[in-house]
């Protein structure tokens, strides 16, 4: 494996403003982008953690690049570090980069797709709970504005339930799975490895999952514009290195295990069982969802419709803008 970075652009990263959920903002300094390190966040979810992996074998180096990782057990912290400017690149859901961007933060561009949840996420309910119709008058901890919550309100439309018929207990999704094993709340909306700790509950089981929503929790590689615009070269060696990272995972399958369930603290083989729920996209599924098209399939079509929901669900003011949110150049140039 050869690196294909040829030059370095060592310009600074503007900081992003505050926005929801960002009590202060982070001061920007010379040494943000300025030395050629890239900050790029990341946490617990399957979908994410093979960044680990590109860490632990060397792979940012060997695409030229000097990459500190950054990993946060909550999402809402990354989504906020990236809003605060503390972050050069973050991994987040489309929802929540939607969400972001609706409520002030400059513009972010997506620039791969890592993932997309297929089952990974789940509503946990404890026992006597058989269905989704049986949730109306429940407390759910959820976490705020994060993809879950939007998932939530999704399954809770098509159950024909109104939000108002729940009671939403918003927390951290860590927070969330130790609540419901404490039987304060009824249901919990969670995803790895808090899905482990939320079935420890005696009686409690999975009545919805992103299996029957393949296209509603995506996950992607974003970066601020301001870096796509000045450091090119750095953004295109990040996504050089996340495809380079899957060929070696698919190489080294009980390797890669290893160093995954060693950053969440469990057994290889509970992990496997984890990154079941995910499927990670190919360099062609890629090149693929990014191409414009009418169906879920298509990059643009599920961001259009998140942002309408977003709006409908009370979830965001003002509508986010869409144009100029995907830049396919990078994952277009990936191999070549």
């Amino acid at each position: 494996m050869t690196s294909r970075r040829t030059s370095r652009l060592l310009t600074g990263l503007l900081c992003v403003l505050a926005i929801v959920g960002v009590a202060a903002t982070a001061g920007c300094t010379e040494e943000s982008g300025g030395s050629g390190k890239i900050t790029l966040g990341y946490g617990p979810f399957p979908g994410w953690l093979p960044w680990r992996v590109s860490e632990a074998q060397g792979l940012f180096e060997e695409n030229g690049i000097d990459v500190e990782l950054k990993y946060f057990e909550s999402i809402t912290d990354g989504n906020n570090a990236m809003a605060s400017g503390a972050l050069d690149a973050n991994n987040q859901t489309l929802n929540d980069t939607l969400a972001m961007l609706s409520g002030g933060a400059k513009p972010q561009k997506i620039v791969d797709i890592n993932n997309t949840s297929t089952g990974a996420d789940q509503i946990i309910v404890r026992d006597g709970i058989t269905s989704v119709t049986d949730l109306k008058g429940k407390k759910i901890a959820v976490e705020e504005g994060i993809v879950d919550h939007y998932w939530l309100l999704l399954v809770l439309e098509d159950a024909g339930i109104d939000p108002e018929e729940v009671e939403l207990e918003l927390m951290t999704t860590d927070a969330g799975a130790a609540a419901f094993v404490a039987g304060q709340v009824d249901a919990v909306v969670v995803y790895p490895p808090f899905t482990t700790t939320a079935l420890e509950k005696k009686g409690s089981k999975a009545i919805a999952t992103t299996a029957e929503y393949p296209n509603a929790c995506s996950d992607h590689l974003v970066v601020s514009e301001d870096m796509t615009k000045n450091r090119p070269d750095d953004v295109q060696a990040l996504v050089d290195t996340w495809f380079d990272t899957l060929a070696w995972m698919n190489d080294n399958k009980q390797a890669a295990s290893e160093i995954l369930a060693e950053q969440v603290g469990v057994e290889p083989k509970d992990y496997d069982g984890y990154a079941a729920g995910v499927s990670l996209y190919t360099l062609q599924q890629n090149v693929d969802a990014f191409t414009p098209g009418t169906t879920a399939k298509n990059l643009n079509f599920q961001a259009e419709d998140i942002a309408d929901f977003l709006v409908e669900a009370g979830l965001a003011d003002d509508r986010p803008k869409t144009d100029g949110l995907l830049d396919d150049r990078f994952v277009k140039a990936a191999g070549q």
